[in-house]
């Protein structure tokens, strides 16, 4: 339970000390330069060494290839478990039974391979393994002691800012001036309606939500860890969004902490259970490489049902008369607009009731051709052109227009958050039947839930489904 607020009067201003000011500057370099000494790239740098250094003095005793296999191996079930993850403190004990229990598992497996495919004596392998597990221990072992020096000495600490200004805040405020060894340097307080006066508080009140983004620039701001706030929780998801905008870490005290367990993939916080929020890839180098699988995916698509679409504009051109293709302003990532390219399966009466009518599935002046290309969504596979322009992903939120964005803005504010990322063709929406005269609400949830669990094999996943969507016939 959280004790009685803090006498900051008795508190060290840590924050405030120039001389640790000072050093966090000169250690500005080095921080660029390697990264957080707990961070994937400094520990996995290391633990690649060791395993090559291993590899090297070992290969007297077993061929290269199969101490290399070994060490590849073990790495990789370290990255799998997490074991790379950011934290605030390394607890090596904590991690030792999984390192070493994923090591093992190595061995086994190349052990495995050794005896049965190369006819490899164990005994010639188990020393450079054992060494293995060793030196991938003793790694954690030094990066934890490394962290601790140059955060004691203010040499590389992350400037932090507080949202939310009560007990709990306080509270974590208090333990990160006096135990610098977390590497966390509290700047100020951000919060709606903050509970303690501004006298109270031995930091700056620097706003209210709304000034997040300017804050966070203007302090350059790293981490920001959301405390308990009287803030409605959908600003405090938008706070969130803003924060992940600018690259900044999010650390999370969750409600009810009290009945949290403790795990090895939460930080704790002199007994503060802290959940750091992961990173949604949308803003990080996978969405290049999503581009890439658009763009050759786009092009082979357009190769293979050219035979669909030619024919498909013969019939509309015969049956329909001109003007095959149909074009309609669409809203996009970051609120851009587009002109979304579809065969066209009804003319409208004029440009206005293109712009504001919701659905016409049902309109009666729809000819035979107009139903069976919306039923079947074959009027959607000029959009393949859309995707290799990069104004549409093969998967994302479907776009909508102009008119809609806003009247549904206006209803639920959560709904421009699906601009974040590059509309789609087919989307997580789509293959739970979320088409057309459909739940706009229901909608935003699957879109948030996508946005917010990206991967290259979710879009596969949804790839791979959208083809059994199509052929319920479900088009609208």
């Amino acid at each position: 339970m959280i004790s009685e607020p803090v006498d900051f009067r008795d508190l060290p201003l840590l924050a405030q000390d120039p001389l640790r000011s000072r050093a966090h500057h000169h250690g500005l370099a080095l921080r660029r330069a390697l990264g957080e000494p707990t961070s994937i790239p400094f520990l996995l740098l290391a633990d690649v060494v060791c395993a090559c250094l291993v590899t090297l003095l070992h290969q007297d005793r077993a061929p290269t290839a199969l101490t290399g296999l070994g060490s590849f191996l073990a790495i990789a079930l370290l990255a799998g478990g997490g074991l790379y993850r950011k934290s605030l403190s390394l607890t090596v004990l904590d991690e030792l039974p999984a390192v070493v229990g994923r090591v093992l598992a190595a061995e086994t497996v190349t052990a495995a391979i050794a005896t049965q495919v190369f006819r490899v004596d164990l005994e010639r392998l188990g020393p450079g393994y054992a060494l293995l597990a060793l030196a991938l221990v003793s790694d954690r072992i030094a990066a934890n002691a490394l962290r601790q020096f140059v955060h004691r000495r203010g040499i590389h600490s992350h400037r932090t800012l507080i949202v939310g200004c009560g007990h709990v805040a306080q509270q974590i405020v208090s333990a990160l001036l006096n135990y610098p060894e977390y590497g966390l340097r509290p700047v100020g307080y951000l919060d709606d309606q903050p509970l303690w006066e501004n006298g109270q508080m031995v930091l700056p009140f620097l706003g209210g939500l709304d000034d997040l983004p300017q804050v966070v620039t203007a302090s350059g701001v790293d981490n920001v860890v959301i405390a308990f706030s009287l803030s409605k929780e959908p600003r405090l998801v938008k706070a969130i969004r803003d924060c992940e905008r600018l690259h900044c870490e999010i650390l999370l005290v969750p409600r009810l902490f009290e009945l949290y367990a403790t795990s090895s993939h939460r930080d704790m916080l002199r007994g503060l259970p802290l959940v750091r929020m992961r990173r949604t890839t949308v803003y990080g180098w996978q969405r290049y490489v999503k581009r890439l699988i658009d763009i050759l995916a786009a092009l082979v698509g357009l190769l293979l049902v050219s035979p669909v679409m030619l024919s498909t504009a013969l019939a509309i051109r015969m049956f329909d008369g001109p003007h095959v293709l149909f074009r309609q302003e669409r809203v996009g990532r970051d609120g851009r607009s587009f002109q979304l390219l579809k065969f066209r399966s009804l003319k409208p009466a004029s440009e206005e009731e293109s712009e504001t009518t919701w659905n016409v599935s049902h309109d009666k002046r729809m000819s035979r051709v107009g139903k069976l290309i919306r039923r079947t969504s074959i009027d959607e596979l000029p959009q393949l052109i859309n995707v290799m322009r990069g104004e549409m992903s093969l998967v994302g939120p479907r776009p909508e227009r102009p008119h809609f964005v806003q009247q549904f803005a206006d209803h639920y504010p959560r709904y421009p958050q699906r601009h974040r990322v590059t509309c789609g063709v087919t989307g997580w929406a789509q293959i739970h039947g979320l088409r057309g005269d459909t739940s706009i609400e229901e909608r935003i949830l699957f879109d948030d839930y996508y946005i917010e669990n990206w991967s290259l094999w979710f879009d596969l996943k949804i790839l791979l489904r959208t083809p059994l969507e199509v052929f319920r016939l479900s088009g609208s």
